[in-house]
C-alpha cells in the first residue's frame, strides 16, 4: 500500500481536537475517507480545518497537539 503525507498549507499552531475538552478528531490506526478532518491550524485566532485528500488509515502524526508548524510541514501519514 502507498503512503501519503498530509502537509500543512499554512503556518500556525496545529490542533488535533476542536476544543480542549473534546477528543481528537482522529487517532493513529483510524480509517479516514476523503474530506475527513484530522485537525485544525490556527493563525491569529482563525481556525482552518485540515482535511485528508485520500482514503486509508492513519499510520502516524508527525506533529503533536499545539505544535507550531510551517507551510509544507508533514502533519500526518496515511496508508491507503
Amino acid at each position: 500500500m502507498a503512503k501519503h503525507e498530509i502537509r500543512s498549507q499554512l503556518p500556525g499552531m496545529f490542533y488535533r481536537k476542536p476544543s480542549p475538552e473534546e477528543p481528537n478528531y482522529k487517532e493513529i490506526g483510524d480509517t479516514v475517507e476523503v474530506g475527513d478532518v484530522i485537525g485544525l491550524i490556527e493563525v491569529m485566532k482563525t481556525f482552518t480545518p485540515v482535511s485528508v485528500d485520500t482514503a486509508g488509515k492513519i499510520i502516524s502524526f508527525e506533529v503533536d497537539d499545539a505544535d507550531a508548524i510551517m507551510p509544507g510541514q508533514v502533519l500526518a501519514v496515511i496508508e491507503g
